[in-house]
């Protein structure tokens, strides 16, 4: 029997262009001649004395300043993320979501001492009442149907998604209470996933951690997810570039880029499903789910970009407009206009070409 197999290609959507004064070398190389003052931690290393990278979450990141010197180092920055993942990964066992996710009916998890599990909540909360229910972080259990975290031999059937559909809604006091800091399960079945929102979190916590320590200018970049404050190196606002949204710009050649965006503190985050999908007797499966029906979503939209504040929020919104579409997703930022969010958008044609279409603020982000 043919595998239902996982193609998914993790791939930075978002590409930063570094200017040629940042001297970036190897992870190995000395880049300095006192070197002996840059300690690196296990999966996070100095490449000057201004930028910092490593893996974190699956993917890799980037932390970088146009000053003279970045005002962090690589275990401080490792430390953040692991503690991250100790709440919010659910593939960490012993994390605050993973312990959650294993909760029978009526349990309770207090999370009152968990601030990076319980902003996240919030927040998700705050855009699933918003997009009614289009970003939905209860979908978990239909993630793992569809084989998202394991191969499995076939799509699941009509009534196994309906069955599941049961128990899918992040409304409080249907499938779980939130009160007092307390989270009650209702259902045991309720799960979590966090991982449309997350990696934009992460990102913010390292914000919030530069900016305590008084650091003016920044770029950060986690799997694609991205806030900027001040400017580069050449004093002028940071530049990156969206991605053409193909199956054949996968970085193995030289990347074709759709457009470029003059950023200037604020963040972005793209979501997409044109490297993100299932393949199956020649069928793909896109990996974005509609939580209303618990199957793929259907439309002919390629990726949605989306600039906020911070960039728990881009990401979160990055997902529900992959979800609601293009006319929803450019109604929707018309009509919440208190939201302070832009969104572009990259679409097939019914003649198969690619479009896009925008909100009217993002035109100022054009470089």
């Amino acid at each position: 029997m043919q595998t239902w197999k996982n193609i998914t290609r993790i791939f930075i959507f978002l590409l930063a262009f570094v200017s040629c004064s940042d001297n970036i070398e190897n992870k190995d190389s000395k880049i300095s001649s006192n070197a002996d003052q840059y300690v690196n931690a296990e999966d996070v290393w100095y490449i000057s004395q201004t930028a910092i990278k490593g893996n974190t979450q699956g993917t890799t990141f980037i932390v970088k300043t146009s000053e003279d010197t970045l005002l962090s180092s690589p275990a401080e920055i490792s430390q953040l993320l692991k503690e991250f993942d100790l709440q919010l990964s659910g593939y960490i066992r012993n994390s605050v979501l993973s312990k959650f996710n294993a909760l029978g009916k009526n349990d309770r998890l207090d999370i009152s001492s968990y601030s990076e599990f319980k902003t996240c909540y919030l927040l998700s909360q705050e855009i699933y009442k918003r997009t009614n229910g289009a970003f939905d972080p209860s979908v978990f259990p239909l993630v793992k149907a569809w084989g998202f975290f394991k191969e499995i031999d076939n799509p699941p059937k009509d009534t196994q998604i309906d069955s599941i559909l049961t128990f899918i809604g992040f409304e409080s006091d249907v499938h779980h209470t939130f009160e007092n800091d307390v989270i009650k399960k209702i259902d045991a079945r309720f799960e979590l996933d966090f991982n449309a929102i997350a990696q934009g979190l992460s990102v913010d916590y390292l914000a919030e951690m530069l900016e305590e320590k008084g650091q003016e200018n920044y770029f950060i970049e986690i799997g694609g997810e991205i806030r900027t404050k001040g400017v580069n190196n050449e004093s002028k606002p940071w530049i990156i570039g969206i991605d053409l949204p193909t199956d054949d710009n996968d970085g193995s050649k030289a990347r074709k880029l759709e457009n470029y965006l003059s950023l200037n503190n604020v963040s972005v985050a793209t979501s997409g499903d044109y490297r993100k999908y299932y393949e199956k007797d020649g069928k793909r499966y896109s990996h974005t789910l509609n939580p209303k029906t618990g199957y793929p979503v259907q439309h002919n939209l390629l990726s949605t970009t989306v600039i906020a504040k911070n960039t728990a929020t881009a990401d979160g919104y990055a997902t529900a407009f992959m979800t609601m579409g293009v006319n929803k997703s450019l109604e929707f930022v018309e009509e919440n206009p208190e939201l302070e969010i832009e969104v572009y958008l990259l679409f097939e044609n019914d003649n198969g070409r690619i479009e896009r279409a925008y909100s009217k603020g993002f035109k100022q982000y054009f470089l």
